[in-house]
């Protein structure tokens, strides 16, 4: 029996093991894998472990040993699930890994927007403040966020989790899409969560149902002095909308971890704006993460091989 993964370097850059899949079958391993030797790597496996390498219908069809996908993400829309359930094959993912870990991320962008971090940190390493004739300053206005309004789209758990945070700072938490678990948070209809928020932080999955559904209409509702935050997909937003409401001032700022293409394309018009800051797609690359994921894997492999499911979620 083979596993195969097929792009591992991102979960485990050296910190991790994949030890104890040796003892599940022959472990073949790649760093990465190149959308043109996919079906190639890929064609003797029984399991594959994939990260970001996309598993299509060929890659799937050419694989005649194919029992289990395994996504080390809780996304996967990389997979064509139809293809595989229509082949009986499980296609398991690793719900809840980074909840923590992007919700930190996520209000670490927020903060920096409001209290420029960086951007002190860089003036002061520049020299700027030898040369101050006050004993402080900053190079951007700094802003409170007690009594501020957090609107968050898509109330799961990492939904949860960054309203709670937010909670805590005194601000006013409303969103849309998703459950509430404190009395004070405000379910709002979409359309005015964009008006009403002062930061609108992303949270939902990627469906064909909200691919680019943050575009020129939700955008021009937001106050000029708004913000918009994005840990979850780049392609929930239509990037040329928000290139335009940014420079035209529609919205003060984002702050995005996820881009519609990754890596970026050369030229991207988001890169380099001055009120865009943008971070690549690490909100859940902590070592704790990473730990969980590699481990809840494992357990899928292991549960899939024993002929029971877990996490499946093409069943």
């Amino acid at each position: 029996m083979q596993i195969v993964i097929t792009d591992g370097y991102t979960l485990n850059p050296g910190d991790q093991s994949w030890e104890a899949f040796d003892h599940l079958g022959e472990v073949v391993y790649y760093d990465r894998t190149p959308i043109s030797e996919t079906i190639e790597r890929c064609r003797n496996a029984t399991v594959i472990i994939t990260n970001k390498t996309p598993i299509t219908t060929e890659v799937i069809n050419a694989a005649n040993n194919l029992k289990l996908i395994a996504v080390t993400a809780t996304g996967f829309n990389i997979i064509d699930i139809a293809t595989a359930k229509k082949r009986g094959i499980p296609v398991c993912n690793v719900p809840d890994y980074g909840t923590h870990s992007v919700a930190q991320h996520a209000f670490a962008l927020l903060l920096e927007i409001t209290n420029h971090v960086g951007t002190n940190v860089a003036s002061v390493q520049a020299g700027d403040w030898f040369r101050s004739p006050d004993w402080c300053y900053t190079k951007h206005p700094v802003m409170e966020l007690k009594n501020k309004t957090i609107g968050i789209i898509g109330l799961g758990k990492i939904g949860k989790q960054m309203a709670t945070i937010a909670t805590a700072f005194g601000m006013d938490v409303i969103y849309s899409r998703g459950k509430k678990a404190l009395k004070s948070w405000r379910e709002v209809p979409l359309h005015q969560l964009f008006m009403e928020a002062d930061f609108i932080s992303v949270h939902c999955p990627l469906t064909a149902e909200n691919n680019a559904f943050i575009n020129k209409e939700l955008l021009d509702l937001m106050k000029p002095s708004a913000y918009l935050i994005n840990t979850s997909r780049g392609q929930l937003i239509t990037e040329k909308d928000l290139v335009v409401a940014l420079q035209k001032g529609i919205l003060a700022g984002a702050a995005l971890d996820v881009l519609s293409t990754e890596p970026p394309l050369a030229g991207n018009p988001l890169i380099g704006l001055p009120n865009c800051i943008i971070t690549p797609h690490n909100a859940w690359i902590s070592f704790e993460a990473r730990s969980r994921m590699m481990q809840v894997t494992l357990e899928n492999v292991t549960a899939a091989l024993n002929g029971k499911s877990m996490n499946v979620v093409n069943a």
